[in-house]
């Protein structure tokens, strides 16, 4: 948070930029507070969680239908009710490759020494928190910061799905930005992730592999300041919008990247999500409860690795828009894995009861019905900052900018 409050101060120095402990508590729990018409939603599918296996323990998931539909068929089962036998009769590790191998999503609950171990694990171990490369470019005339915020006039493009990325988007436009969202048709998002943090962006959908529809999308890229990426590595390369054909084609580009497991290693070109990455890394181990054969994984109280990576690459994508008035211009990388490694990394919490603090909400009307949430953390010249407009319809916007 203390990241992205420093780049937005560096962007405007007659501004003062800061945050407070209960709005960024209430940040990282935001899914907890939001509501839809008056209802919670649900974070996790039936198929989302810690399982026995023959040796151990596995986290699967299966919130989206495709991925779901992958652990089935990994399982060579039919239904939901046979998936813990199947887990059973087989050792964590196999279920971590057997279920990655077809798409979907489980991992093995390590130690964090285990993890570190692992080739995956060494190769995210010296990275920094959000890795850069820069370079020159001739500047533009382009300026941004008026009426509307301190990124009033910054156009970002967010391809981010789930949480982290699309909640770095959300903040870039509660300050001020035009960020519009394209998801890929044949991949529609979850209802309820698209609606918590759909605020102050438009959406709308294009099928990457139609020649027409991708060329359209691509020319959005020359008037872009920003683009925001969240796909499992390499995913992107074929249409043109990885990090390498970007810089190289729009050399004024600020390219943020999010991955779950780093871009080097063997796991460089997995899918994952949060709470996989919590089960592989070491934290699931490390919140658990119980020894033995009592023993069970736990999990942050929060999607942690989610809002921590998320803000990184908010203030990734402020500083290097802010660079280029110095004639700079770059890209971040940032990948969940790296994020656990500093978290496990800090004192882990005591297990002293603390307060509960209240937090900041607000309420809003929507093409959804009413919406209860938390708002964004920072405070600009001594004022909370406010979302400009709640969720728009899912796929409502034109490929454009405003």
């Amino acid at each position: 948070m203390q990241a992205v409050a420093t780049s937005l101060a560096a962007a405007s120095t007659a501004k003062s930029v800061t945050f407070t402990a209960p709005a960024v508590a209430a940040w990282f729990d935001s899914f907890k507070h939001f509501r839809i018409a008056g209802s919670p939603i649900q974070a996790f599918a039936s198929l989302s969680g810690f399982r026995r296996a023959a040796d151990g323990w596995v986290r699967i998931h299966g919130n989206y239908p495709h991925h779901e539909q992958a652990l089935l068929t990994a399982l060579g089962v039919s239904a939901a009710a046979h998936v813990e036998p199947a887990l059973l009769e087989r050792p964590a590790a196999v279920i971590e490759e057997v279920v990655t191998a077809r798409g979907g999503l489980a991992a093995a609950v390590r130690t964090p020494q285990e993890w570190a171990a692992t080739q995956a694990g060494r190769a995210v171990a010296d990275e920094p928190f959000v890795r850069l490369s820069m370079g020159t470019f001739r500047r533009g005339t382009r300026t941004f910061g008026g009426s509307k915020g301190l990124l009033d006039g910054v156009r970002v493009l967010d391809l981010t799905r789930v949480i982290a990325g699309p909640s770095a988007s959300r903040l870039l436009g509660a300050l001020g930005a035009d960020v519009l969202r394209v998801d890929p048709v044949t991949l529609p998002e979850l209802e309820h992730q698209h609606v918590e943090t759909g605020f102050a962006k438009r959406s709308a959908v294009a099928d990457f592999n139609d020649p027409e529809q991708l060329a359209r999308l691509r020319a959005l890229l020359p008037a872009a300041d920003v683009v925001l990426s969240a796909y499992r590595g390499g995913a992107m390369d074929k249409y043109g919008l990885g990090i390498k054909s970007l810089r190289a084609d729009f050399p004024g580009l600020a390219v943020v990247v999010l991955d779950a497991w780093g871009d080097s290693g063997p796991w460089a070109g997995r899918r994952g999500f949060d709470s996989i990455v919590q089960a592989a890394t070491g934290i699931a181990q490390v919140y658990g409860t119980g020894s033995g054969t009592d023993f069970r994984p736990g999990a942050l109280p929060v999607q942690a690795l989610d809002y921590a990576t998320g803000l990184g690459m908010a203030a990734a994508a402020v500083g290097l828009v802010t660079a280029r008035s110095r004639g700079l211009s770059g890209s971040a990388h940032l990948s969940l894995a790296r994020t656990a490694v500093e978290l496990l990394r800090m004192p882990t919490p005591g297990n002293a009861p603390s307060a509960e603090v209240e937090p900041p909400l607000r309420r809003s009307d929507s093409d959804y019905g009413e919406l209860v949430f938390v708002p964004p953390p920072l405070v600009v010249d001594g004022r909370q900052i406010e979302y400009s407009h709640p969720p728009q319809r899912y796929g409502s916007a034109f490929l454009e900018w405003k």
